[in-house]
């Protein structure tokens, strides 16, 4: 019976790091792709949507930095979908431009924010609808890089979201997962000829694609993963944006990291558990990139439980391999491909920078995540909000992070 557990633990793990590690090398021999500029003068209409939940004290900032764009003004419109705001938010955000749609729901998703914003915005005033948080702000050219990329056929944009601040070990550790999944799931993916997994923020669509998408999303916890598979399944791949750059606040304290991973493992579950059959049904059709999302990457252990267990297991092997099947050696090697998998999408000035403070708040993070396998129940069912107040970017590895 011992045998039989070793066997099917160590497949699934080498199976979730393997899975790793080929996206990994793919994404770093992958060169940094670059959208050719569109025909001059050919600007797409873009509406950028702003679900903003009890987000007072950021909103009016990101609007205003939407202002300082580099793309023609009349071609824009900010939309703040304004959940629960104060009164004084609200005149001041017309005041900076915006156009504002109050709302109100007796349970919050920013599912039913974008679908409310959708039933009244005009079906033929907009190309393309950019989705945001309430924290985001833009690179300059970050309209001009998706209209080029929309212009040469994508209907489906995923940009790069990469950290607007560093300053404390919860925040590198976020930062540091953001740059790894950017890597594996979007860049190694495309690479790969699969779809860019979606973050939820900084995506961009053809207009008619999305509003027709979100009319059939109802999803109150990880709408993006449903989001994707429906993409998918309509026949348009999801392209990786590397150049067009989203900024996102980092969450700072165990907190924040608390429940926003509490929310992401019970979506990933909760998905896994609906697509499963679907998706293996789509696999057999010959559709590789529906499976991919539904099936692989719901499937993958957490890359932070993934690199403690596997480290676990591997010392208690190294000390007891007389008395089990495996040995040890496999699994040395396999933390070997883990750490690989890891390392190579980081910066190495990261590493120079940020390494002590990542090392500093793992062993809380990792103690969290253990934990949160045991109080998930629930969690999908319900709205958890991150709260945001960084009006800045204060990020040092900006010029390397997407190398």
């Amino acid at each position: 019976m011992i045998a039989v557990i070793e066997v099917i633990l160590f497949s699934y793990l080498a199976g979730c790091i393997l899975f790793n590690l080929v996206l990994s090398v793919a994404g770093r021999l992958q060169r940094k792709r670059t959208t050719p500029p569109p025909q001059a003068g050919l600007y797409a209409r873009v509406a950028i949507l702003i679900p903003a939940y009890k987000e007072d004290s950021i909103i009016l900032s990101t609007v205003e930095s939407y202002a300082r764009l580099n793309y023609p003004a009349g071609m824009y419109e900010v939309v703040v979908i304004a959940d629960s705001l104060q009164p004084d938010t609200l005149i001041q955000l017309n005041r900076a431009g915006a156009t504002v749609m109050p709302v109100s729901f007796e349970k919050s998703t920013k599912a039913k924010s974008l679908n409310a914003a959708f039933a009244q915005l005009p079906d033929d005033a907009y190309d393309l609808a950019l989705i945001c948080d309430a924290d985001n702000m833009l690179s300059p050219d970050f309209l001009l890089k998706v209209n080029g990329a929309f212009q040469n056929g994508e209907y489906a944009i995923q940009t790069q979201r990469v950290a607007k601040n560093l300053n404390t070990p919860f925040a590198v550790l976020d930062a540091a997962n953001e740059i790894i999944a950017n890597h594996l799931y979007r860049r190694g993916a495309n690479a790969l000829g699969l779809s860019s997994s979606v973050i939820g923020s900084g995506m961009a669509f053809h207009y008619p694609l999305i509003k027709g998408i979100m009319q059939e999303i109802e999803a109150i916890g990880g709408f993006d993963k449903v989001l994707q598979l429906m993409v998918v399944s309509k026949g348009h791949a999801i392209y990786y944006l590397e150049d067009a750059q989203v900024f996102d606040e980092k969450v700072e304290q165990p907190e924040a990291f608390e429940n926003q991973r509490r929310r992401w493992l019970s979506s990933q579950l909760v998905y896994l558990r609906q697509y499963w059959k679907k998706g293996w049904q789509q696999l057999f059709h010959g559709n590789v990139d529906y499976f991919n999302l539904a099936v692989c990457q719901n499937l993958l252990m957490p890359r932070l439980l993934l690199l403690a267990s596997v480290t676990v297991i591997t010392v208690f092997y190294i000390l007891l391999h007389h008395y089990l099947l495996l040995p040890a050696t496999w699994w040395v090697a396999l933390w070997v491909c883990n750490c690989i998998s890891l390392l190579l999408p980081i910066p190495v000035l990261f590493f120079r920078k940020y390494l002590f403070s990542a090392l500093v708040g793992m062993p809380r993070a990792i103690f969290i995540m253990v934990s949160l396998l045991f109080r998930l129940k629930g969690a999908n069912n319900r709205f958890i909000h991150t709260k945001h107040t960084k009006t800045g970017i204060d990020n040092p590895l900006l010029d390397v992070v997407s190398k």
